[in-house]
């Protein structure tokens, strides 16, 4: 299958099909130019998302959470329509980029929401500025930490048995995504292959991210620039664990919204992450949390920056 770059939607045209009003920009900050959807008005929250996908993955929950804040969807660095530098992937300088755009857009505090590597993100972000940090909600994901050091190249069941339904994840793609070259040479032009993949073992309910959907992340990824960009901030995972190493707990609240694999693991390592964080479960859900339930997202998104 070859990716279909020129049928997808511009971000202008993405943001404008949203209820409300919506609005694509960008900015520089921090030596970098970034894209970001805006909408709404109130408190800014901030929303950043994950790999591999773009601001787009929040669109079913910006609009009711655009009645109650004013709304900032960020394409990380390296991600859809920002800027894709040579280096700069760490989580840390990543933050300083999302809290460079936030003082440019005028917010001295917000409310942060990080799906996938942009809880990471987010994590970062409340950890080097927590003066500029109200509450943080984490979907699916913690910061790298030393846990990370243990991840098994191998499946946990046998060969030749159906992994893909087995307990837990085996995250093969965070070594993949370490090889340099390799990947934008397999991928460029067949992203799409991978991201119906990715959603395949990570959904439960297929039918919640659809066709545009998985155009539009699948585009995002298609040309080597954008393979290398993603890939990037799966390579930076060990210098991520020597920088939260030197972190204080976060101490703003921390609310972590967890799919059905992903519950136990974030309950365990968490509370040596923030002072005040509670794990929720998000059930009949996978990875893909805003898309999956939306509406179980925004409320208890909702309820916890309240």
């Amino acid at each position: 299958m070859s990716d279909t770059v020129h049928t997808v939607p511009t971000d202008e045209e993405l943001a404008r099909s949203l209820e409300g009003d919506f609005t694509s920009a960008h900015a520089e900050v921090n030596g970098v130019r970034l894209h970001y959807v805006a909408g709404g008005s109130g408190d800014p929250l901030v929303l950043l998302g994950g790999w591999p996908q773009t601001w787009w993955q929040f669109h079913k929950v910006m609009p009711a959470l655009a009645r109650r804040y004013r709304v900032i969807a960020v394409d990380l660095r390296g991600m859809g329509g920002s800027a894709k530098p040579d280096s700069g992937y760490d989580k840390k300088t990543m933050a300083q980029d999302v809290y460079e755009l936030v003082r440019h857009l005028g917010h001295d505090r917000v409310h942060l929401a990080g799906h996938d590597i942009g809880a990471m993100v987010a994590h970062a972000f409340a950890a080097n500025h927590p003066e500029a940090t109200r509450k943080l909600a984490l979907l699916d994901v913690a910061h790298p930490d030393p846990t990370l050091r243990e991840l098994t190249l191998l499946p946990a069941v046998d060969a030749g048995t159906d992994w893909e339904t087995a307990p837990g994840v085996y995250l093969w793609w965070f070594a993949f995504n370490q090889v340099e070259g390799l990947p934008e040479q397999l991928l460029a032009g067949r992203s799409r292959l991978l991201v119906d993949w990715l959603f395949g073992y990570l959904l439960q309910d297929q039918s919640s991210i659809d066709e545009r959907s998985r155009a539009v992340y699948a585009a995002a990824y298609a040309t080597p620039d954008a393979v290398r960009a993603g890939n990037a901030w799966y390579r930076t995972f060990l210098r991520d664990i020597d920088d939260f190493e030197t972190y204080d707990r976060v101490g703003a609240p921390v609310l972590a919204l967890a799919g059905d694999r992903s519950h136990a693991y974030l309950s365990a390592i968490l509370p040596g992450h923030a002072k005040d964080v509670r794990v929720e479960q998000i059930p009949d859900s996978g990875h893909y949390l805003p898309e999956e339930q939306p509406e179980r997202v925004t409320a208890k998104l909702t309820e916890f920056f309240a």
